[in-house]
């Protein structure tokens, strides 16, 4: 059993609406490579201007921002990629980068 995922890593784009193009062109970039990682990855776009998205985006942007959210309205970047909860980034990525930092998280998860 050496190696093997303990559990699928959680992989995010934080996503305004269909007409967002640079948000549009994220989502696609992952989901070009979701066939590759379908048995070790989940999706989630989070769609923020629809009720369920709105608690994910403030939970991401809280975890980037802290208090600064509140203060000084501080937001999560749209669009923005999160894999386990942290920022990976916030333009669009090659197709390798994204395969890279889910490779990364990957190894982070193995059963030792």
């Amino acid at each position: 059993m050496d190696g093997e995922v303990k559990d699928k890593i959680l992989v995010e784009v934080v996503y305004k609406a269909d007409y967002c193009l640079p948000c549009y062109f994220m989502d696609e970039a992952v989901r070009e490579v979701l066939p590759k990682y379908a048995e070790q990855i989940e999706y989630r776009r989070i769609e923020f201007l629809k009720k369920e998205g709105k608690k994910r985006f403030l939970e991401l942007s809280c975890s980037l921002f802290g208090d600064d959210v509140y203060r000084n309205c501080r937001l999560a970047p749209v669009p923005s990629l999160f894999i386990e909860g942290e920022l990976v980034s916030e333009t669009i990525p090659p197709r390798f980068e994204l395969e890279e930092a889910i490779e990364e998280a990957l190894s982070n998860r193995r059963i030792r």
